[in-house]
């Protein structure tokens, strides 16, 4: 069965950083594409980041270019999210996914507030 299992949220401060990771299980997870998507309060989910399978290639959305990073361990089968020069408009819920897939994990909370 399909799992992702992310981690690594919390509240900091506008200019901190933070490193989220997903365990991911259930699939061949060196196979397949990895992205992290976001839901701001009273938003609809976008996608923020994406890596290939090796992880040669990367995606970002405009709002977190230069200041986020997405990586992968593939032994690990676990994909990582490093947020740094955190601002208030970061604060979602923060989750895993393979694109187009539709299962869901419980997500990780990310508050920037001070």
């Amino acid at each position: 069965q399909v799992q992702f299992v992310e981690s690594g949220g919390g509240l900091v401060q506008p200019g901190g950083s933070l490193r989220l990771s997903c365990a991911a299980s259930g699939f061949i997870f060196k196979m397949y594409s990895m992205s992290w998507y976001r839901q701001p309060p009273g938003k609809e989910r976008e996608l923020v980041a994406a890596i290939s399978s090796r992880g040669g290639s990367t995606n970002y959305a405009d709002s977190v270019k230069g200041r986020f990073t997405i990586s992968r361990d593939n032994a690990q089968n676990t994909v990582y999210l490093q947020m740094n020069s955190l601002k208030a408009e970061d604060t979602a819920i923060y989750y895993c996914n393979v694109p187009s897939w539709t299962r869901w994990g419980q997500g990780t909370q990310v508050t920037v507030s001070s």
